[in-house]
């Protein structure tokens, strides 16, 4: 599926975490694809409400939990600087889609990192 929302089709999805060496681009694309699918989940169910959207969120948030360890096997790990880029991006996909009344910390509030 092709991204429609114009704004996320051109998003530089965790750009700050690309420009530090210290995150593994091999790991960082599977970041972004987990972000790209949960826009693609947005524009196909079209979530009615937030608690809608929520579901969206978690399941995604669940898929970074998944990922930490693939950090930590390439000497990384989802710390302070990763933790608040990765939420940013969250926040910013529920505002591209029109939820400006999403809480942040609602959004990926299962995750465990």
């Amino acid at each position: 599926m092709t991204i429609s929302n114009e704004v996320v089709a051109t998003h530089p999805f965790l750009k700050a975490l690309y420009e530090d060496d210290y995150y593994p681009d091999q790991v960082l694309d599977r970041g972004r694809e987990i972000l790209l699918r949960l826009c693609e989940r947005i524009e196909a169910e079209r979530p009615a409400d937030l608690a809608a959207l929520y579901v969206l969120t978690h399941a995604a948030t669940e898929e970074f939990n998944d990922l930490e360890a693939a950090f930590d096997e390439a000497g990384s790990e989802i710390e302070t600087v990763a933790r608040e880029e990765i939420g940013e991006q969250f926040w910013f996909i529920a505002h591209a889609y029109g939820f400006a009344d999403a809480d942040s910390e609602e959004l990926i509030s299962g995750r465990n990192w």
